[in-house]
């Protein structure tokens, strides 16, 4: 069997299940380069080369956990979020570009110069997507990024590893900021940035099973309305962060006015909407 069969008979077996048809020939393709571990463009070029059996047993395992839903990156064990390729395991959410809104908000609200030094905290760090990249692009930046789950506190130890951004961020195990020495807890840090769980618990069933039956609960809801992490975060927030201290959080769909009520103590608010002009991002500043 060729490459190209392989992956027209994978095609037909996803485009077979309604949930899976319209994006059915991207994830074969994506799982064949995983499993032959060879980019796009060799696929293209050498259609007709041969699959060996050993190699399409593995692809056949791989297309057996996406019709069950499984997500794309937890079968390949990767993610790409801002340039960067991150490892995720199911103990993290997987990494969203809409989280880049977020990053990008944050990336323009602080000083560039390398001067300039900062100390950033990342709230629910899970894979330490937004740490590695705020890190990345903040070279004079000390992080630190805080989880409730060691498991994906080991997971963004390896992704920091791996970028070599390790010796600039600091990984803690805390809910919110409970966890963290009790001189960080006030007045410590210049800005604080978090993506947390915001998701109602009413609306678990209206998820797509890849998201309800995969993902961490613990990263994706929070509460009745989704806000019982913003009420407890805010304040400490509030009590963390330097005079003049950003703050700056992915949102929910809906959820702009509860945010504006619960940050209605702090100054200079802004929602920042994503691609699809919804407010996916909250800025304020202490």
């Amino acid at each position: 069997m060729t490459f190209r069969q392989a992956l027209t008979l994978a095609t037909d077996q996803l485009a077979a299940s309604p949930a899976l048809r319209d994006l059915a020939h991207r994830d074969a393709e994506l799982l064949l380069l995983h499993v032959l571990e060879i980019d796009r463009a060799t696929l293209l070029a050498y259609p007709t080369r041969p699959i060996t059996p050993s190699q399409f047993d593995t692809y056949q395992a791989a297309i057996a956990r996406r019709l069950n839903h499984e997500p794309i990156q937890y079968i390949t064990g990767q993610q790409e979020f801002f340039g960067l390729q991150l490892k995720v395991t199911p103990a993290t959410l997987i990494p969203r570009p809409e989280t880049e809104h977020l990053v990008e908000a944050v990336l323009d609200r602080l000083p560039k110069s390398g001067d300039t030094p900062l100390r950033i905290l990342d709230i629910g760090t899970g894979t330490g997507a937004i740490a590695l990249a705020l890190a990345a692009h903040l070279p004079q930046a000390r992080i630190t990024a805080v989880d409730l789950s060691a498991q994906a506190l080991d997971v963004a130890r390896q992704n920091a590893a791996a970028h070599n951004l390790a010796g600039r961020i600091d990984f803690i195990l805390s809910d919110l900021l409970t966890g963290l020495p009790q001189k960080d807890q006030t007045a410590a840090f210049d800005a604080i940035v978090s993506n947390p769980p915001y998701i109602p618990e009413g609306d678990r069933a209206e998820l797509h099973p890849q998201v309800r039956d995969y993902e961490p609960a613990q990263a994706l809801f929070a509460g009745a309305h989704g806000l019982d992490i913003y009420r407890r975060l805010i304040p400490q927030a509030h009590a963390a962060l330097q005079p003049g201290g950003l703050l700056a959080l992915e949102i929910g769909h809906g959820q702009k006015n509860e945010l504006a009520h619960l940050l209605c103590n702090w100054r200079n608010v802004r929602f920042i909407d994503d691609f699809q002009q919804i407010p996916r991002v909250a800025v304020a500043w202490k």
